[in-house]
């Protein structure tokens, strides 16, 4: 029996196999849980349901998490279906492509700041507004993916490290704010995984060659390795653990000069 027999989670953020929230989606699996993926868009949804199959998930729903008819929609669904939600796993992220590379004072614009933050840090606040009353008397736990930038600069990175600074701190503020009802909300800082959305950040290659060289474990990390953290913090052998950013880069993070 794993240690999330019986529980119940959504993951948002699955694109394809490469996707860090696959790897959780897995975790979560093994450990016993009933996972649900959703998908955003046409261009994907095949993709999703082939994953979805092979852990054996409900057919995926549509989810852009700022579309607010379809998060209502998605709440509908969950509690006819299961009655309610244990686990809510965040990772959508998204700035244009041309703000992630090159100096950050000249290729920063209004909107590009403006989506970076709606998607990658408003939207964790939106989904943990609709899937609060999902997990009232259930000791809920919502998990969000961040990233080194979003506290150090990192070339290229640009933008998207502000937008994760703001979700770290709307971990923090959701965290403080749900703990009366029981329900935590964590993150997880990853080290550089070679995703989709990785693709979009120039010269991504040589941010893997580099943390592989420096990093204590002096390797990269695998989706697995992040799955598993991610599984363990949304299960109660963590309920004394709220408002974290917990990393796992190989160590990275600790590294000076």
């Amino acid at each position: 029996m794993g240690f999330l027999e019986g529980k119940k989670a959504l993951v948002v953020g699955v694109a394809n196999e490469r996707s860090i929230c696959w790897g959780i989606a897995q975790a979560m699996a093994r450990q016993g849980a009933e996972v649900w993926l959703s998908y955003q868009g046409e261009r994907t949804k095949s993709r999703v349901e082939e994953l979805a199959a092979q852990i054996h998930a409900p057919a995926p729903m549509p989810l852009d998490l700022l579309a607010a008819d379809q998060l209502a929609q998605a709440v509908d669904v969950i509690r006819e279906r299961w009655g309610g939600l244990d686990i809510g796993i965040h990772g959508a992220a998204f700035a244009p492509k041309q703000e992630l590379s090159g100096n950050y004072a000249d290729v920063t614009t209004l909107e590009g700041f403006r989506i970076a933050h709606e998607v990658s840090s408003y939207s964790f606040t939106a989904m943990a507004q609709a899937l609060r009353p999902l997990m009232q008397g259930r000791r809920g736990a919502l998990l969000a993916l961040s990233y080194l930038g979003a506290e150090r600069a990192m070339a290229n990175y640009n933008v998207m490290g502000l937008a994760k600074a703001s979700l770290e701190a709307g971990v923090r503020y959701l965290a403080h704010a749900l703990g009366p009802e029981d329900i935590r909300v964590n993150a997880v800082s990853a080290g550089p995984i070679r995703t989709l959305a990785a693709s979009g950040i120039s010269d991504f290659r040589s941010i893997l060659d580099h943390y592989a060289e420096h990093a204590p474990l002096r390797r990269n990390v695998s989706q697995e390795e992040v799955g598993n953290v991610a599984a363990f913090l949304c299960s109660d052998l963590a309920s004394g653990i709220t408002g974290e950013i917990t990393y796992v880069d190989a160590g990275y993070n600790i590294v000076g000069f």
